[in-house]
């Protein structure tokens, strides 16, 4: 089964064509990541705005110019170990593709951020449910009113990830998921959507709708796919980015990226 794989077997997986879905539940315990990639001239302005929001964009491994390998996962290729990516020219998307090699060069920076499904392991194992996981869906993701700091050209609004719970269960996620420092950690917002500009929550902007049962909440989660509305908002002459909800599976365990 998919969540028994590790992390590399599961990029094995993705490079070979066999998985093209996305990856909330498979390769369980091993850390996730958003990835962007641009040109190296940009660089430096997009980490300081990630060093700026670190909730929405905690930085997990930034490459050299034209590397291909993360320290995070030696023998992975960032070019072709995701299911899918977005491809985006002068701030517009342009197509979706299974890898990236035509693409990029000997300019392009790599960076892995921090991604909220890898704390559902731990949701799961103290009991809490986990709507998308249960239902075999892409998570809830939706663009909010709340303002990221912006840094350079790049600037973007909060992007949230949502999983309903009981307000019972959303006590004890808080203190499940605070662990998780480099990977969202607590929740930003429990409750009203509105409050946070979410007008309708029963479709998200990015993922699939989630069924939320009577007697229970919406809980939100800073979500990377904000570096994605960020590296896209300045016109630079291609972005590349992961798909929403098709991640790049490491080989970090999740209990590593915890507060001990």
């Amino acid at each position: 089964m998919s969540e028994n794989l590790t992390g590399a077997q599961l990029r094995e997986q993705i490079r070979s064509g066999k998985w093209r879905g996305q990856t909330s539940g498979a390769a369980k315990g091993f850390v996730q990541a958003n990835l962007v990639m641009m040109p190296r001239e940009a660089a430096f302005d997009f980490l300081m705005f990630c060093v700026r929001n670190p909730k929405p964009c905690p930085v997990l491994d930034v490459l050299e110019a034209g590397e291909t390998e993360p320290s995070i996962a030696p023998g992975a290729d960032l070019r072709t170990d995701l299911p899918r990516y977005r491809v985006f020219r002068h701030g517009k998307f342009e197509k979706e593709v299974t890898d990236v090699q035509e693409y990029f060069d000997g300019n392009t920076v790599s960076f892995l951020l921090g991604c909220s499904f890898s704390f559902e392991n731990a949701m799961l194992a103290k009991g809490l449910p986990v709507r998308n996981i249960e239902e075999g869906k892409n998570v809830s993701m939706y663009v909010t009113n709340r303002k990221c700091r912006p840094a350079g050209p790049f600037s973007a609004p909060l992007v949230v990830s949502m999983r309903p719970l009981t307000p019972a269960d959303a006590v004890t996620a808080v203190q499940v998921t605070t662990r998780f420092h480099v990977t969202h950690g607590a929740p930003v917002h429990m409750g009203d959507p509105a409050a946070i500009g979410i007008d309708d929550i029963g479709r998200p902007e990015f993922g699939d709708p989630v069924e939320i049962r009577e007697g229970e909440i919406p809980v939100f989660w800073a979500c990377g796919v904000t570096s994605q509305l960020a590296a896209t908002s300045a016109p630079l002459p291609l972005v590349i980015t992961h798909s929403p909800g098709h991640m790049f599976v490491s080989d970090l365990t999740d209990e590593q990226m915890t507060i001990l």
